[in-house]
């Protein structure tokens, strides 16, 4: 990722030139999506990262300067070492680190205050306090323009769904071609697990191009917890959650797709829950526009729920129904806002990119998550992800 300058600098439309504030940032770009956001270069190692009158200044060592330098969309790259043999002149009783080198870099500048995400590294914090600096944390997004994909932005993202549906195929191609062994399905004679699923899916996403972390394969009841990975056989005649949120890899932008598959013969329960979601699902996506809050969008969901006799409650072994949000903004990270949730009103915004995935879980009958993704717009939503919804396997 770090190497492709096309993919993170040019791709991508320019961030506003100016901000209200300073942004200050000390993380990896594998930690911080903001972080990778602002350069749009892959930098393993927590760096300096922030932006002044216009322009963006990144503080790193020798290791990665040429290569910033180069393919980063930084105006301005400072070597560490510089910054760290005036600090050792300085504070000759201290060990210099980010702190001092973030010190001498708003002497420098004349900038003593700065606005910081909210996942700023706290002991960092007190110590740039002690120093001198005042710092803000951020009220909400560091970046709030995070929110609005450009075409090329949604383009990544409707790549990182195509590497989903290429994980989908390989599981379903595995569970098509098992063999039903009592409680047991067999493929090419081993047993079929959801480890073996999620390699299979974690491979053919890996060759065409991306990273699938954490994939979720849950059958049975471990598919009535939404993040449950999975574990162990997978049974026939039973529901399997498959969720795949790849990362590709020239852009760092994700798909997130979830499908509900069985390989057997489904109850009347079983056709009577996935009918619901794939109902519920197809009623939020008519729903969602530039302007509708994605609150609306979550309680349209429950309605549909309600109607079709599918309680929400909670348990002394945990809650069952319809239990989390219907969807959540997607982009360099896997969840980042929006929310469509029962708890926050917000408007949608035109050109932001929502996933739309509720769900119903109930021990006994199974757990069944259905998740597309869409850009807002002034009217229909436009997909960004497609695979088919044939589900029962026989």
């Amino acid at each position: 990722m770090a190497n492709h300058k096309a993919s993170l600098q040019n791709l991508f439309r320019a961030l506003p030139s100016k901000t209200s504030l300073a942004p200050l940032l000390y993380a990896s770009t594998e930690q911080s999506s903001d972080a990778l956001y602002f350069g749009r270069v892959g930098v393993p190692d927590p760096f300096i990262a922030l932006g002044l009158r216009g322009k963006k200044y990144a503080v790193v060592s020798a290791l990665e300067f040429g290569r910033v330098k180069k393919t980063s969309d930084f105006d301005v790259v400072l070597p560490l070492e510089t910054y760290l043999n005036r600090a050792r002149d300085l504070w000759p009783q201290r060990r210099p680190g980010p702190a001092e080198v973030i010190c001498l870099l708003a002497k420098d500048f004349r900038q003593h205050r700065f606005t910081v995400p909210a996942d700023f590294p706290a002991g960092l914090y007190d110590q740039l306090f002690e120093l001198g600096l005042d710092l803000a944390i951020a009220d909400g997004a560091l970046f709030p323009d995070r929110e609005i994909k450009s075409p090329a932005e949604a383009a990544a993202i409707r790549e990182g769904n195509r590497l989903s549906a290429l994980g989908f195929a390989a599981a379903e191609k595995i569970l098509r071609s098992s063999k039903i062994s009592g409680r047991s399905l067999k493929h090419r004679g081993q047993v079929v697990t959801s480890e073996s699923l999620k390699f299979a899916i974690e491979v053919a996403i890996l060759e065409a191009g991306g990273v699938s972390s954490n994939t979720i394969v849950a059958g049975g009841v471990q598919g009535c917890d939404p993040h449950e990975r999975g574990s162990g056989p997978i049974r026939p005649h039973e529901l399997i959650v498959v969720d795949i949120f790849p990362r590709v890899t020239t852009t760092g932008y994700h798909g997130d797709m979830t499908r509900t598959f069985l390989r057997g013969r489904a109850s009347d329960a079983q056709r009577g829950i996935v009918a619901a979601v794939r109902a519920a699902q197809l009623a939020a996506l008519k729903m969602i526009r530039a302007g509708v809050n994605g609150r609306a969008v979550h309680l349209k969901c429950v309605e549909i729920f309600a109607a079709l006799g599918y309680e929400t409650k909670s348990t002394p072994k945990g809650s069952v129904g319809f239990f989390h949000g219907t969807g959540h903004g997607l982009g360099l990270a896997v969840h980042e806002p929006p929310r469509m949730s029962p708890t926050i009103d917000y408007p949608l915004r035109q050109d932001s990119v929502v996933t739309v995935e509720p769900g119903l879980y109930y021990p006994g009958i199974g757990g069944c998550r259905i998740e597309d993704v869409v850009q807002v717009t002034a009217g229909a939503p436009k997909m960004l992800s497609r695979y088919h919804y044939d589900w029962e396997l026989r």
